[in-house]
């Protein structure tokens, strides 16, 4: 069963229910470029696949706002984006 990831707008974060894993963004070019900056699995909760639920949830989020995203974070500029297929 896939995780339940919450949008939180005001600390510009995407994030599982318990708040402990989460990817971060910046919104750049009056707002209409999401910047991936971080991310972050604690190691009790990684191997579960919980970055790429995160990452997928931020790049729907994006293309359903028209956003373009910048891959800042290394993890995320080394997962493909799952939307762009």
């Amino acid at each position: 069963e896939a995780p339940k990831i919450a949008w939180n707008e005001t600390q510009r974060r995407f994030e599982t229910e318990d708040k402990k894993a989460y990817v971060e963004y910046v919104l750049r070019q009056d707002g209409k470029v999401m910047d991936i900056v971080h991310s972050f699995v604690p190691s009790s909760k990684r191997g579960m696949g919980l970055a790429s639920h995160l990452c997928v949830a931020a790049f729907n989020h994006a293309k359903s706002h028209s956003l373009s995203i910048i891959p800042s974070c290394s993890y995320v500029s080394r997962t493909s984006n799952p939307i762009s297929k």
